[in-house]
This record gives structure tokens, sequence and C-alpha cells, in this order.
């Protein structure tokens, strides 16, 4: 499939008619790919509304062979640097269902010594936190994908001294979509305006998509991998602990249902569908 970027538009309205007149072009093209970071997910909002929700300190790992980590891998409600909105529930099929996934580093999912854990180390759940619990001023929850890892220092030693020395402070998830709607602000589009006043207001940031006139809503997708990174698509994805005693997941936390400022105007300007 050849790739269609969407071209920048200064006219929102120009930008919308390229979206729907090329809605099963993107749709089909948003489907058929990996969805990774892409390196640029950290803007002026992370600045703005952080308190400190990064607990990634640096602790004493020498006479350690082994880590337990939780990370924030995803979290729903709100526009990512790709467009795409999450909302809660789109990750109970593949918490459920997928016993096969990675925690690895940079998204490097086919090369065994970036893998930082799977199988029996890792616990891939579902959690709700309060935007303040992740350091936050946002009102309301999200619905996190939260991986519960015992990382080993034979099996990565690299990544085990990123995450002992306090340097992991953002995640990413590598994913299919699976279930994904077209937002357009333009009662032009009917079924695509009606998702618009449907799932925005779920966002936490409705900004972003007011400013480019469209977005994604994501209902359902496939987890590949997790992945430690630099920068994320999605900037709330901190790491909550790092330690040496192992603190098992909750039976009712390991069932639970998958449950601008101006500056942004730029920022979003040279964004392109993954």
């Amino acid at each position: 499939m050849n790739k269609l970027d969407i071209p920048h538009f200064e006219d929102r309205n120009l930008l919308q008619k390229f979206l729907f007149e090329n809605k099963s072009t993107l749709i089909a093209q948003k489907g058929a790919v990996l969805k990774e970071a892409d390196g640029i997910g950290l803007s002026s909002i992370q600045f703005a509304n952080k308190k400190g929700a990064d607990k990634s300190e640096p602790i004493d790992a020498a006479n350690l062979s082994e880590l337990y980590v939780k990370a924030i891998i995803n979290t729903t409600n709100i526009i990512d640097s790709h467009m795409d909105l999450h909302i809660p529930g789109l990750w109970k099929k593949t918490v459920n269902e997928n016993k096969s996934i990675l925690h690895v580093q940079e998204h490097r999912s086919r090369e065994f010594k970036a893998i930082i854990a799977d199988g029996a180390d890792l616990v891939a759940t579902t959690k709700k936190y309060t935007w303040k619990e992740l350091g936050y001023d946002f009102k309301g929850k999200t619905e996190a994908l939260q991986f519960n890892s015992n990382v080993r220092k034979d099996r990565n030693e690299y990544m085990f001294n990123q995450y002992a020395g306090g340097h992991v402070k953002n995640h990413s998830v590598g994913m299919r979509y699976v279930k994904y709607v077209m937002c357009i602000d333009n009662a032009d589009y009917g079924a695509e305006f009606e998702a618009w006043e449907k799932y925005l207001p779920q966002a936490v940031n409705p900004e972003v998509a007011e400013n480019r006139g469209y977005f994604w809503a994501v209902t359902e997708a496939k987890a590949i991998e997790g992945s430690a990174v630099p920068l994320g698509s999605n900037w709330i994805t901190p790491t909550l602990s790092v330690g040496s005693n192992k603190e098992e997941p909750s039976k009712d936390t390991q069932k639970q249902e998958a449950v601008i400022d101006t500056s942004l105007e730029t920022f979003y300007k040279h964004l392109k569908i993954h």
C-alpha cells in the first residue's frame, strides 16, 4: 500500500475535505501499520500541567540481579501526537488474550537483546488512575495499560541500569489498530461529526483537536509490546516504581476490565498519520 501523507493546509476546511475524501485510504493505511512512538510527543502541555508523576528515583542496584518495575505504557483520554484519542476499554481484549506481549527497549521487538521482560516476568494489566495520581492537574480519571515487570540484569543489563538509575521516564505502546473512527469538526460530514461530538468530551486536551479540526477515536487495539523510550507519543507514561521487592497486582486489578497554548499550533502542524 502506498503511504498517503496528510498535507499541510492553512485552511482547516480544506484539511477536513481532504480527510473526508480520502477516508477509506487513510483508514486502511492506519490499520495496516504498527503504531509506535514518533519521538515528538513532548509538548508545552507537559510542563504546564506536570507536578511530578515520575517516581523512577535512582536506587542502589549494585548487589541486585532483578528489579521489579511498574510502568505506565499508555493512558486513555488524551490526544497524542498521532492525533489519536484512546478510549477506555480499548485494551480489554488484548490484556485478556495476548499472552506473548513484550516489554522491550525502544520498540525493538525483533531483537532478543532488546527484550526487557516477557512471559512469567511480565504481567500486563489495566488500572484506573486519577490524573493527579500520575502527576497532572487534569480533572477525572484515565485508564492505564500498566506493565509489572521483573527486569533481570542478565536479560538486558543496559535497561536494568537505566531503570535502576531513574532514567526511564516515558513509555510507548507498539500496537495494531482494531477499531477506530475518524472524527471531524464539521457538521457537513455527518457520521464523522457525530463521532466528534461523541468522543471529544472525553479528551483532557480537546484544544489539540480543535486546533486541527479532526482526530481519531480508538476504541479497540492490540498491544504487541510496550517500550521504554526517551520520548513517547503519549507523554503521560511514567515509571511508577522501581524496587527490589516484588509486589503482585491485586486480583481486582488483574481482572479489571480494560477499562493550548499557542505553541501547540506549530507543534501539531507537521504531524502525519502513522
